[in-house]
């Protein structure tokens, strides 16, 4: 708590927000890091992991241009 005065010369006492520190991560159970481990050795994808084939198949297949623009104006109540 912060002490400041008011106008009248009274002390108070004014709380201070709470700072945001983020709480510390615990680490992972010894298990966890085991079956990582046995995962990345057979190649496999990891949680948390850049993953390049998850991005080459989840990339939009229609690319700009490949396709013409339509002929009606947007918007004409069609």
């Amino acid at each position: 708590m912060t002490l400041m005065y008011s106008a009248t010369g009274r002390r108070i006492f004014v709380p201070r927000p709470a700072e945001s520190v983020p709480p510390p991560v615990p680490p992972d159970p010894p298990i966890y890091r085991d079956l990582m481990r046995a995962w990345a050795d057979r190649g496999r994808t990891l949680p948390g992991r850049h993953d390049p084939e998850w991005i080459r198949l989840a990339a939009p297949t229609v690319r700009r241009g490949q396709f013409s623009d339509p002929r009606v104006p947007p918007r004409d109540g069609r």
